[in-house]
Parts: structure tokens; sequence; C-alpha cells
């Protein structure tokens, strides 16, 4: 073959188009179920075996996640049933139980997002999964004996937190499947399935412990038998590990961008769009954690109906409705731009939040019922829109845009700041049940948090206008 530069110089850029099919590398299939030249980027192979193998892998992976939220949520429901179990906890230490979860899984989901370039994302889905076992059988050891001292449910509690991080690994691992024209399909499937987690576990719950005493017992809220909010979940991450073993890949040019992790913390705007996630999806997670204990506590006789022998709650309509409602926020934001649905929803969370404040007095637990609903659907709106705004905003207004930044670098930036958010924005799962335990421990009441809450959200509207939607905002004049 000639190496003449003035033969390489004649045969163009064609020439090479022509030949580059032809070297194209096939998917290579190694031991432990590792591929490589993965590229779903390229039309062929991504046709030819590459959406089998993606869609594969998203099926388990939207399983594993969902048992994640599914694990992340247990305390939530058994913290309820804790005092008829024999539990003596007063309401700040109840309240710790269910916030410590967030507060262990918010911080978990920084690492977790480089797990899936270090061992390969079957790998970490597998062990992601069993340490979920961890969690689950250590509530069923604690909740059977009321002796068991405070510190050591804490401790169980904050175990739950392993299922918070799963979100972040399972994200980092699915964006590496798909092509970009997907990738957004894929991602919210993952994330939907994963965020039903904890309305399924506010809903299955109370219906087997209630079942299980009914069967063993005769009668409700044993230790013994709460011991099922955790047991019960055991076979399904078996089969969550076991599939992830036998059915998920490992790809070998799934890397994780420390250095755009660094770069983007350093960027502003990250810190903005953290802000507001606090508020969006820190009110979805943080409320669908007190949801059941607020029912209880302020409308006891509907904290749970009777369904032949079991018990249900409807606590989980909350989370459901934040879930599905989530896409909503997308698809509003794609079409009037995601800074001023994020600014509407904010006004509806505050709105929503002082009419809570009002109607508590008439004590109407439907109306209770509803105005609650309609909080998660805005948060769960909000949600959808702050996420679509975080491309844009590196796209445009970033440090690194107004300095001409590549449009790749760019976009490497919105990658990573996409799992730092989401990370950031859990803590909102910690603090909303902190302020509320704290303002019940004080008052005697929860309004004085809610009206705390009521000021956050008018906070954080000012901020999302004043930086997005202000006249002469560099993403304003661009159509955020």
């Amino acid at each position: 073959m000639s190496t003449d530069p003035q033969i390489t110089a004649r045969t163009g850029t064609a020439e090479r188009t022509t030949a580059a099919p032809a070297s194209r590398p096939s998917l290579d299939f190694r031991a432990g179920r590792w591929i490589e030249h993965w590229n779903p980027e390229d039309a062929t192979q991504w046709e030819r075996e590459g959406r089998a193998i993606a869609r594969r892998n998203l099926a388990w992976s939207i399983f594993a996640e969902f048992l994640g939220f599914v694990v992340w949520q247990l305390w939530s429901i058994v913290v309820v049933s804790l005092p008829a179990a024999g539990f003596k906890f007063d309401t700040s230490q109840a309240f710790w139980l269910i916030s410590m979860p967030s507060l262990v899984g918010a911080t978990l989901r920084i690492p977790y997002t480089f797990m899936v370039s270090r061992f390969g994302g079957r790998n970490w889905t597998i062990v992601s999964a069993l340490l979920l076992l961890i969690p689950t059988v250590g509530l069923a050891v604690c909740v059977a004996n009321p002796s068991t001292p405070f510190w050591a449910m804490l401790a169980v509690a904050g175990l739950a937190g392993f299922g918070g991080g799963n979100f972040a690994s399972s994200m980092a691992n699915i964006t590496f499947f798909f092509p970009a024209k997907e990738k957004g399909w894929a991602l919210g499937l993952n994330a939907a399935g994963g965020n039903l987690g904890a309305a399924v576990s506010q809903l299955a719950v109370p219906i087997v412990v209630s079942l299980t005493a009914v069967v063993v017992t005769g009668a409700a809220g044993t230790g013994s038998t709460l011991a099922m909010a955790g047991l019960m979940w055991v076979p399904f991450i078996v089969v969550a590990a076991f599939g992830a073993w036998r059915r998920m890949d490992n790809l070998s040019n799934a890397k994780g961008d420390l250095a755009g992790s660094l770069a983007a913390l350093r960027e502003p705007h990250l810190w903005v769009v953290a802000f507001l996630y606090i508020g969006t999806f820190g009110s979805f997670i943080g409320f669908g954690g007190v949801f059941p204990k607020l029912i209880h506590d302020i409308f006891p006789a509907y904290s749970s109906f009777a369904l032949g022998p079991a018990a249900l709650s409807l606590a989980f309509l909350g989370p459901l409705v934040g879930s599905l409602s989530r896409p909503y926020g997308g698809r509003l934001a794609d079409r009037f731009g995601g800074a001023r649905i994020t600014v509407a929803s904010f006004a509806t969370m505050a709105v929503v939040t002082l009419a809570l404040i009002a109607t508590l007095p008439v004590k109407n637990f439907w109306l209770f019922l509803v105005l609650f609903l309609a909080l998660f659907a805005a948060s769960g709106i909000g949600n959808g829109s702050t996420y679509r705004m975080i491309p844009v905003i590196f796209a445009r207004a970033s440090r690194a845009a107004r300095a001409g930044a590549a449009p790749s670098y760019t976009a490497r930036l919105s990658s990573a700041a996409l799992g730092l958010i989401s990370a950031i924005g859990a803590y909102g799962g910690f603090a909303i049940p902190q302020l509320l335990g704290a303002s019940s421990t004080a008052t005697g009441s929860y309004v004085p948090a809610f009206y705390g809450f009521v000021g956050a959200y008018v906070l954080m509207l000012v901020v999302s206008w004043a930086c997005y939607l202000r006249r002469g905002s560099t993403v304003a004049r661009m159509g955020a």
C-alpha cells in the first residue's frame, strides 16, 4: 500500500469514508460478559445486535433500581407500626428513622456514580442488588425484638440508603448502552421504574404484614409479623442479582468522568440547579417518606383501611402520583421551556402548602389527601422540568459555554452535573422529615414546618425566575 502523501491527498475524505465500514470493529464478547467495541451510534451495529442487548440490560436495570427504591422507603412504613410492636420511641427518634435512609442514600449516590466504570455495569448491579439484603434482613432482626436499642435501629435504617445509591449507578450504566437519540427515553424509563418502587413499597408492605399477622398470630402489630416488611423482598432481591449475573453485560468503554465531575463542581449553575432540585426531588422523596406518619398522626382513623383480612394504607398514592407526573414535567418543559414549568411548579407547591395549612383545622382527611396528591404531582412535574433544564443551561449559560468551549465539552459537563445534582437533591429527603420532627417536638404541631416549606418554595421560585426567566439572562434569551 502506497504511503505517497500526494496519493493520500488525492484520495481525500470520500475514500476514507468508504473504507471506514470495512475496518469498523465488530462486537467482541469476552469472559465475564464483557463487551468490547460497543458503539450504539453505529447504526449497523445497533440494528443488528446492539438494540436487543441494550433493552435486555435496561429491563434488569429497572428491576434492580425498583427494588432499590423499595428498600429506601421501607422505614417510612415500618415506623408507623413500631408502637404496636412494642417500641417506645419519641417523635424525634421516629423522624430520625425515617430520614436516615435519605441522608445515607444521597451521600452514596456520589461514589456509586463511578462504580460502573470501576467494576462494570453488570458486576456492580449484582453487588448493589445483593447489598440490599443487609438492610432488609437487618430490619427484620431489629423489629422482631422490642428491646432493640435505638442506635441499632438507626444504624440499620441508615443501611437502607444502599437503595438510594442504586439510582446513580443504574443511570450511569444505562447511559452507555443507548445512542443519543434514544438515551432520554431509556433514562426516563429507568428513573420512572425506580421511583415507582416507593409507591409499591408503601402499597404492598402493609398488606403483606397484616395478612401475615392474621395467618400466623390472628392479630396485627407484633414484631415477628412486622419483620415481613423486610423479609418479603429477599426473594426478589435474589432474583434481581441472579438476573443481572445471567443477563446483563459489562461494557469495556464505560468510563467514569471524574475530571468532568470536578469541572462541573466549579460551575455556579450546578449549585443553582441543585438547590432547585432539593425543592422538587427532595420534596418528592421527603414527603414520600413522611406521608404515612403524617396520616397516622393527623388522621389516625384513616391510617389504614380494611381490605378483607388485609390492611391498606393510602399513603402509596403520593409517591405513585409523583412518579407518574415526572415524565409530564419533561414533556411540558419541551413545549414551554424548563424554567417556566419549574417556576410554575414552585408556585403550585407554595399555594397548595398554604391550602394545607388553612384546611388542617377542618380535619377533613379527603381534602388533606387531595391537596397532598396535588403537592406530589407538582413536585413530580418539577423533577422532570428541572432535569430537562440541565443540558440547556450547561450548553448556553455555563462558564465553559460563555468562554467558547466546544459542544462536546459542555455536554460532558452536563452529563457529570446530572449525577451530582441528583445526589444533592436527594438531601431534601433528609431535611423534610427532620424539619417536621423538629416542628412537632418544639410546638406540638406540623404547621410551622409547613410554613417553612412555603418560604423555601417562594425562594426557589424567585431564584428560578432571576437566573433563568428574567429578561436579559442568558438562558432566557435562548429559550430554556
